[in-house]
């Protein structure tokens, strides 16, 4: 499936809780679930460390990284419903991220901090 393809779908699953005061609820409602999204896929990937015995390869580790996977799918539908309620499409901030990293991989400042490298 292609990115754009995905967002596409996901717009037919996405259901927002009514409007309240703000004037693009659906902004806040994806940006907090992609938040507890990215949280879950966190704490999945801390039990593999924490609950394995640092053997990756165990029937433990591996059911981890089967639900880690899971979670990483739900992050996927956030990102790409925000993108929609953003007015851009997936193909497009990936090409943005990749003309960006390419350029700071260019100028030898992949590492370190500050948006504007």
């Amino acid at each position: 499936m292609q990115a754009n393809d995905y967002q596409t779908w996901a717009k037919t699953t996405a259901i927002y809780p009514a409007a309240g005061t703000g004037d693009t609820p659906e902004l806040m409602y994806l940006a907090l679930g992609l938040a507890g999204e990215a949280a879950e896929v966190a704490n999945k990937v801390k039990k593999i460390y924490r609950d394995t015995n640092d053997d990756p390869n165990s029937a433990k580790a591996q059911e981890l990284k089967q639900g880690t996977q899971d979670e990483l799918g739900d992050v996927m539908w956030y990102i790409a419903n925000l993108c929609t309620a953003l007015g851009t499409t997936l193909e497009e901030q990936m090409a943005k991220n990749n003309h960006k990293l390419e350029s700071r991989k260019a100028r030898n400042v992949l590492t370190g901090s500050g948006d504007n490298r």
